[in-house]
């Protein structure tokens, strides 16, 4: 995704990358604090918005209703990547609500391209001896 983004960059694009943890913190702080608001114009200005880590934990109801607010005014606005460790099938228990799940995965999907990775992250790649269990003969 940050590939993806860079190269927007050099095409003269409006970037914007974010974590989900920091996004759901600007959202709960906008009415708030003139920081939160600026982070969030800006988002909502650029030509792409990545969102990393999407789904990593629950969102409360007021959280989810905030995200699919982001959503709805991005959606045909700009462009999103979304990285997520979750399938789409387990976002309605994460939000609490499969109804707004749903309006979120329709705003998503609709003319998205869906990049399934099966690979193990790039992180572990070369760790994978950490998980070996080897037995131990006295």
């Amino acid at each position: 995704s940050i590939a993806l983004g860079m190269e927007a960059i050099q095409k003269g694009f409006q970037v914007t990358f974010v974590t989900m943890g920091e996004l759901l913190s600007l959202l709960k702080t906008e009415e708030f604090t003139r920081k939160a608001q600026v982070q969030l114009n800006r988002i909502r200005a650029s030509d792409l918005v990545i969102i990393d880590d999407l789904m990593y934990m629950a969102m409360d109801q007021r959280e989810a209703t905030l995200f699919f607010h982001l959503i709805n005014h991005l959606y045909e606005r700009s462009s999103i990547i979304l990285t997520s460790n979750k399938s789409p099938d387990q976002w309605g228990e994460l939000l609490g609500d499969e109804g707004v799940a749903m309006a979120i995965l329709d705003r998503i999907l609709h003319r998205a391209e869906v990049v399934h990775m099966n690979e193990a992250s790039y992180r572990m790649k070369h760790r994978q001896s950490m998980f070996v269990s080897e037995s131990v003969q006295n």
